[in-house]
């Protein structure tokens, strides 16, 4: 059985992260597996990267976006490559869909392989699977029943380009051989409730991570705060609401040093390193408003350090309250400075606890037999 795993980049961003981890379970683990990207296609080679990508923002921007904040946050899927001529592909027995945005796949692609009769897993890392374009719809439930009147989209848009989308979507998933894979029960609870959703088949299997890479250090711990993320200045990421947390804990007269990644110091590439920097702070904080199942709280749980996170997305899922890290209340930057004196005050069993979850829940072990089960129960 050879499996194919499908994103639109290998290193950038949390999703492909997730998928290159997977990839290296599965093959680690005995799966014959590979991993096709944008950049691997011969059509790419010797043209800029992004120039699909580009072509779909052009028509996000001709729907009218309503603000250039938004631009990032919808794909209509109408930009992509084929795949199904690559040799990859042909000798696959299960093509297994991650991240596919930004021009790699479109919605004739997709058709293309749906009606391929290959078996299709699609791991989603996001909402936009069952939307009509947005990756995270926030209050947003008009997707409910079909997307129409999108908060990304100005009032008087030519056309609604969401609705749009969404139907490509109903006539996609209309012949319901896909098994849809969340990388959170958050997620495929909240995908099972929208109306693109009925009669598919959705289960819950969360990342992986090496945990080799990823582990306790025999090192000094700092007493510093860490935060990381691609884009300090993207709202989703509530870095704000940090920042009003150690204002906080500095009047209580508590101390309380924030290392912020992308902002204090460079983004860091290198997993090793990456690793190193977990496993020197006191904790790790995500004050995300909107998020999935982040690997930044795994990966710091792997390496023996506690997490501090809003009770949003699959987050309260990967920490347990007071047990390995702290669950603070959506929005509320007193109890987030709540949870890091807590987590600050106890961090040695805590952060015990944070690597004993992780070698329990999400081990590669562990979920490359989770996904070779769901691969082997649609060939056999």
């Amino acid at each position: 059985m050879k499996v194919l795993l499908l994103s639109t980049f290998e290193h950038s961003g949390g999703a492909a992260i997730a998928a290159v981890r997977l990839l290296k379970a599965l093959q680690k683990n005995g799966v014959e597996a590979s991993l096709l990207c944008r950049k691997n296609l011969s059509w790419w080679k010797g043209k800029p990267q992004s120039l699909s990508s580009i072509f779909e923002r052009l028509i996000i921007l001709g729907g009218n976006v309503s603000t250039m904040s938004n631009l990032w946050a919808m794909d209509y899927a109408h930009c992509g490559q084929d795949i199904t001529e690559s040799k990859e592909y042909q000798e696959a027995d299960v093509i297994h869909l991650h991240w596919i945005n930004q021009g790699f796949l479109s919605f004739g692609e997709l058709d293309k392989i749906v009606n391929s009769g290959k078996r299709i897993v699609w791991t989603m890392h996001d909402e936009w699977c069952f939307t009509g374009g947005c990756h995270y719809a926030g209050d947003c439930r008009h997707y409910f029943m079909g997307c129409h009147d999108c908060p990304y989209v100005k009032k008087h848009a030519f056309f609604d380009a969401t609705l749009k989308a969404w139907e490509h979507k109903r006539q996609l998933y209309s012949k319901r051989n896909i098994t849809f894979v969340a990388c959170s029960q958050w997620l495929r609870e909240l995908s099972e409730k929208k109306s693109l959703a009925q009669g598919q088949k959705i289960i819950s299997i969360p990342n992986t991570i090496d945990m080799e890479i990823y582990k306790p250090l025999h090192v000094t711990r700092t007493d510093e705060i860490l935060f990381v993320a691609q884009s300090v200045n993207d709202k989703r990421k509530g870095l704000k609401y940090l920042d009003r947390a150690v204002e906080i804990l500095r009047q209580r007269g508590e101390k309380a040093e924030v290392l912020a990644l992308g902002r204090d110091i460079p983004y860091i590439s290198d997993p090793q390193e990456m690793a190193a920097l977990y496993a020197r702070v006191a904790c790790f904080v995500t004050p995300s408003l909107q998020d999935n199942l982040p690997n930044t709280i795994m990966e710091a749980m792997a390496c023996g350090t506690p997490c501090v996170g809003f009770n949003v997305g699959g987050i309260p899922e990967m920490i347990d309250h007071k047990v390995n890290g702290y669950v603070a209340r959506y929005m509320d930057a007193v109890d987030l400075a709540d949870g890091i004196s807590y987590v600050l005050a106890n961090r040695k069993e805590l952060g015990e606890a944070a690597r004993k979850k992780v070698a329990e829940a999400y081990s590669e072990e562990y979920i490359a037999k989770k996904y070779n089960d769901v691969y082997c129960g649609l060939i056999y």
